[in-house]
């Protein structure tokens, strides 16, 4: 039996799902917001509580390494390493956008049923604030096309893949760029946001193949550098 924590922080939604052998056990996840500092641990505890097991139980932590939003990625990560660095478990990463994209490829028929004259690729997106979207496209096996980047949408994005495949295009950044995709091999179907329980199957493959991180060294895959904001309305002046 290998039990595997997934933690999902790179977006609005907050999520946490335990799996073993690569199946579900259970999901707890919040999409109220950025409280994700508060909400991440006491998913855990409330897992582990709710069924009865032991979290040195554990065989593995996996967390998503992004793209996505900054401080999400950076609570989701410390409280991996912090699981594992206690419980002398491997971390294994996941990237947010393959994760969306794996499990969209393997549920095809729930998000668009009966669409099957040309094959498919897989286009997530994640909000990455104005216009900007981080994507990448992926085949039906999961694996990289177009490799992943932040991109200003426009009216060419993908033109050249159009011809031969249906492109699924979702995520929480593909509504704001409807206008902009309306080719007839272009749908918008598809999950909405992020989950852990789209984390499975690769942490599960993973483990298997031992593909490790160095629990010191990890960062998250910011893909942009972190820009801090001024507030307009300062309280002092």
């Amino acid at each position: 039996m290998v039990l595997i924590l997934n933690i999902e922080t790179s977006t609005e939604v907050c999520s946490v799902s335990l799996a073993e052998n690569g199946n579900l056990v259970v999901l707890k996840e919040s999409n109220e917001g950025f409280n994700h500092s508060k909400s991440v641990t006491v998913f855990i505890e409330e897992i582990f509580k709710g069924n009865n097991l032991k979290i040195n139980a554990l065989d593995a932590v996996a967390v998503s390494k992004g793209p996505g939003s900054y401080t999400g990625l950076r609570i989701g990560v410390s409280v991996a390493k912090g699981l594992c660095y206690g419980l002398n478990i491997p971390l294994i990463s996941v990237c947010s956008l393959e994760m969306m994209a794996v499990h969209t490829a393997r549920n095809l028929e729930k998000y668009l049923p009966g669409r099957s004259t040309l094959p498919f690729l897989f286009c997530p997106m994640i909000d990455a604030r104005r216009m900007e979207v981080y994507t990448a496209l992926y085949n039906s096996g999961g694996e990289e096309i177009r490799p992943v980047s932040a991109e200003i949408i426009d009216d060419n994005f993908l033109s050249g893949f159009f011809g031969t495949h249906q492109i699924l295009i979702f995520g929480n950044g593909a509504e704001k760029c409807k206008d902009r995709l309306n080719h007839k091999n272009a749908y918008l179907a598809g999950p909405n946001s992020t989950s852990a329980q789209f984390m499975q199957a690769i942490s599960e493959a993973k483990f298997k193949k031992q593909e490790f991180e160095d629990i010191a060294c990890f960062e998250p895959f910011y893909l942009k550098n972190f820009v801090a904001t001024i507030p307009k309305d300062k309280i002092l002046k």
